[in-house]
């Protein structure tokens, strides 16, 4: 009788301390997922850092590519632009067919997107007012400025839900 008393006491004491460590433990962190365009496809996956290091090895090519958003359009997302983890500069996305936006507070948020590369040369003017939209843009001679980026289809953004 003694014994079963001894290991309903047991029992209750180490629920209580299951308990308690419950509660101490963080709680896991659930992600928010915010996605625009098309639904991703089964594209090959490409390392960011090796594609803005030999872009040519892409062209034409439908890929995933996955990184840390650095900014993005501040007027309408638009834009945003996509860096390696770990690098302060990437390269600037633009959506397909204008067909869609991001938020534009995506700013360190995880970003994978599907789509392909394209080099754009921009009129003075056009150059000037994605200038001061923030885009990071080299002129040439002639004021125009050529650009590699990227056109996405569809998009994925992920960050922790707030108050998770």
């Amino acid at each position: 009788m003694q014994n079963k008393g001894l290991n309903r006491a047991a029992i209750v004491a180490l629920a209580v301390a299951v308990a308690a460590a419950a509660a101490a433990a963080p709680p896991a962190v659930a992600q928010e997922v915010v996605t625009r365009g098309d639904v991703l496809g089964d594209s090959p996956v490409v390392d960011l850092a090796l594609a803005l290091h030999d872009p040519s090895a892409f062209a034409g090519e439908q890929v995933i590519l996955e990184g840390t958003v650095v900014k993005a359009c501040p007027m309408k997302g638009c834009w945003m632009e996509l860096a390696p983890a770990g690098a302060a500069r990437g390269i600037r996305v633009t959506f397909q067919d204008y067909g869609f936006f991001v938020p534009t507070d995506v700013a360190g948020r995880a970003a994978r997107l599907e789509g392909t590369f394209e080099t754009n040369v921009f009129s003075r003017a056009d150059a000037d007012h994605l200038i001061a939209e923030g885009v990071a843009l080299v002129r040439n001679p002639d004021g125009t400025a050529t650009e590699l980026s990227f056109v996405a289809s569809g998009v994925e953004l992920r960050t922790a839900a707030a108050g998770q």
